[in-house]
């Protein structure tokens, strides 16, 4: 089953709640939460106290994707405000297999999250130990970049290694996704979708989350 993520760093945040109202009535399965502190990345968002704000405003699975330095002082902090899913990036952890235990301690699903520039190799170690691979296809920091299309060779490669290893393991794209390649990314192996401006960019967002998921779901060669 394709899952979509909206990602709400390209929602209107004046209408925050109506927006994520909207996306969840048209079917959206996680929020996607982008985290991102200024070093790891050349952007800021939010921290904790928004995610808890934000909390209150649905029951979806809150999906947490931590672009900062030391993930590690700061698991325990997202986990409290509410994030189901917390995904930190191989190339920010120095000691990668502690952080992922100690995100499932606090009774959260780990993820993992390579750039475009990281190979799938470096997850070979602990693939058997997340909930979820998280292949950035685009290089993380702001919304609305163009896909790299070396992606699909990657999510070809990340796939073959869940198959084998951790059948239970989702895998997930971000960056760049939207009607033209929606299908390709899914055909390629990725069966949970990040996306931003595509869906919040559109004039109607529930009705493009809609279309979306369509074309994801199409049999391959109809899309």
């Amino acid at each position: 089953m394709i899952k979509i993520a909206p990602s709400l760093l390209s929602a209107d945040f004046s209408q925050i709640a109506a927006q994520i109202a909207l996306v969840e009535s048209a079917g959206a399965d996680y929020l996607h939460l982008d985290v991102m502190d200024g070093r790891f990345v050349p952007n800021i968002t939010w921290g904790p106290k928004i995610i808890g704000d934000l909390r209150h405003l649905s029951k979806l699975p809150f999906d947490a994707h931590l672009m900062i330095e030391e993930p590690d002082r700061y698991v325990a902090d997202f986990r409290k405000a509410g994030a189901d899913i917390i995904t930190v990036h191989v190339e920010a952890c120095v000691h990668l297999q502690r952080v992922v235990a100690l995100v499932r301690s606090l009774g959260a699903k780990a993820g993992v999250a390579i750039n475009p520039s990281t190979p799938v190799e470096m997850l070979q170690d602990v693939i058997g130990d997340i909930d979820l691979v998280l292949v950035m296809s685009v290089n993380p920091g702001f919304s609305g970049q163009t896909f790299l299309p070396n992606t699909l060779k990657k999510l070809r490669a990340a796939r073959a290694l869940i198959d084998t290893r951790n059948p239970a393991c989702e895998l997930e794209v971000d960056g760049g996704v939207g009607r033209k390649n929606i299908g390709a990314v899914v055909a390629a192996g990725a069966r949970v979708i990040v996306m931003g401006s595509s869906i919040f960019g559109a004039a109607d967002p529930a009705g493009e989350l809609r279309a979306l998921r369509k074309l994801a779901e199409a049999p391959a060669g109809t899309r």
